[in-house]
């Protein structure tokens, strides 16, 4: 990843102004991307529960039951 960084700060520097200001316009545009607001671990712990749930099925998938629990610490 940084050799393609070192890359683009190579190319962008041999932009000419006005192809500069075209570039800029063009990032500027760009979507953002939209960092979630439910905790990491929490998604991991979602995760978790289903992969083991359909690698067990015959186990009780208890994730509804903390639905409150998780919409409170989320909120």
């Amino acid at each position: 990843m940084d050799t393609n960084v070192e890359i683009l700060k190579r190319k962008i520097e041999s932009f000419t102004p006005e192809l500069i200001d075209a570039f800029t316009k063009i990032v500027d545009n760009l979507e953002t991307v939209q960092q979630s607001a439910i905790p990491q671990f929490h998604l991991d712990e979602v995760l978790y529960r289903l992969e083991f749930h359909s690698e067990n099925p015959k186990t009780k998938l208890d994730f509804f039951e903390n639905m409150n629990d998780l919409e409170k610490n989320c909120a």
